[in-house]
């Protein structure tokens, strides 16, 4: 129950955080506010809930071995795993659907599956997920 419950909590944090991100980005790269253009439209994909889902089972797993670790080597290792994840998700969504839904064609794609110049995000979003699961942790699971 416990790996379930995570990872739906961690799809819908990931799924909310990405139409956040992408509504907000569209906002400022395409300059929207000149057009008094509020609508802060954002958007994700269907896929996207199963693959954020797992941070919340990975985390679980794993958090016991690396929260003694410093934060900005935690940091680190957030952004290597979602890398990893993300390359691994997109080539295997690529060969079984005949498409990545997130393909990059920016000069720091890496094979269209991953962009290197959105590691700050993604270190901010490993903070984030650190954070929600401390939250849940003790809430869930009697751990504090």
């Amino acid at each position: 129950m416990t790996y379930l419950f995570l990872y739906f909590a961690f799809g819908c944090l990931g799924i909310t955080t990405e139409i956040w991100f992408t509504a907000l980005s569209d906002f400022l790269h395409h300059r929207h506010w000149e057009a008094k253009n509020f609508s802060l439209r954002g958007h994700s994909y269907g896929w996207m809930f199963f693959i954020y889902g797992l941070a919340g089972i990975l985390f679980h797993a794993f958090y016991g071995y690396i929260e003694q670790l410093a934060f900005l080597l935690r940091v680190l290792l957030y952004v290597v795993s979602i890398f990893s994840v993300e390359f691994i998700a997109g080539f295997l969504l690529d060969k079984l659907t005949g498409r990545c839904p997130w393909h990059y064609t920016s000069r720091w794609a890496i094979g269209g599956y991953i962009r290197l110049d959105y590691a700050p995000f993604w270190a901010v979003f490993g903070v984030l997920i650190e954070h929600a699961y401390l939250i849940l942790r003790p809430w869930h699971f009697g751990v504090g």
